[in-house]
């Protein structure tokens, strides 16, 4: 395992002075670092280090880092401390299974109840998306693809679908930044949601349906080749 490597960078995501509870803000920076690779499978997540990063006392530290070992994102080992999981093989097929069900039910009930206000919101959201396309900015793209796909569930009127999802999907993003402007092309997956926005402006439910399937398996099409570049980054 790896020492301690936490870059000072983090601190500045992280505002004291906010309205969300201290523990929520040091589990999301966390999240997100993990997410994006910034923080590698092996690294140490000390209690003191992160409570110093942070200017935070032990406690809300030790309630993220519980977190984020619910999420799969950190493993504790008794008397040695918690450490940056690897990336779960397992974990990230049962996310692709779970949200292929339930996003392919969301877009058939959207060709249905989409309003133009939430059809306006997709139509900016992908010219957004052909913006960071243009200027290759992989970490714009992927907070837009989930913009994009929490607009789809707020048109059905069921937010927390999303909410559910974002839960569950943490290895499967680590993953999309692994392959992102390698493996996976920006330009592939803006085409897949512009499929989707086209099938919902025909109010085609199947054919909707059909553009989310293809979209979500392209991670699974990406996984073995991004698994052989980075294999000690995995496990079953």
């Amino acid at each position: 395992m790896k020492k301690s490597e936490l870059p000072a960078g983090l601190a500045t995501a992280f505002d004291p002075q906010a309205l969300q509870p201290v523990n929520q803000q040091v589990y999301l920076v966390l999240r997100r670092a993990i997410v994006r690779c910034v923080l590698l499978p092996g690294i140490l997540l000390s209690e003191k280090d992160v409570s110093s990063l942070f200017g935070v006392s032990r406690q809300p530290v030790r309630e993220a880092l519980i977190k984020l070992g619910e999420a799969g994102l950190v493993r504790v080992l008794p008397q040695r401390g918690s450490y940056v999981s690897k990336v779960s093989l397992r974990q990230i097929r049962e996310g692709r299974f779970i949200r292929d069900a339930v996003e392919t039910a969301i877009v058939r009930k959207a060709a249905e109840l989409v309003q133009p206000r939430q059809m306006a919101a997709l139509e900016l959201n992908i010219q957004q998306q052909e913006r960071a396309v243009a200027q290759r900015d992989f970490a714009g793209f992927l907070d837009l693809d989930d913009v994009f796909h929490a607009t789809l569930a707020a048109a059905v009127d069921c937010p927390r679908a999303w909410q559910f999802l974002e839960n569950i999907k943490s290895h499967m993003d680590r993953v999309r930044y692994l392959t992102l402007g390698d493996i996976s092309s920006l330009d592939v997956l803006l085409r897949q949601h512009a499929g989707v926005l086209a099938a919902l402006r025909l109010r085609d439910a199947e054919a909707a349906a059909a553009a989310m399937h293809v979209h979500l398996r392209e991670l699974q099409t990406t996984l073995e080749q991004v698994s052989r570049l980075h294999p000690d980054w995995f496990e079953l």
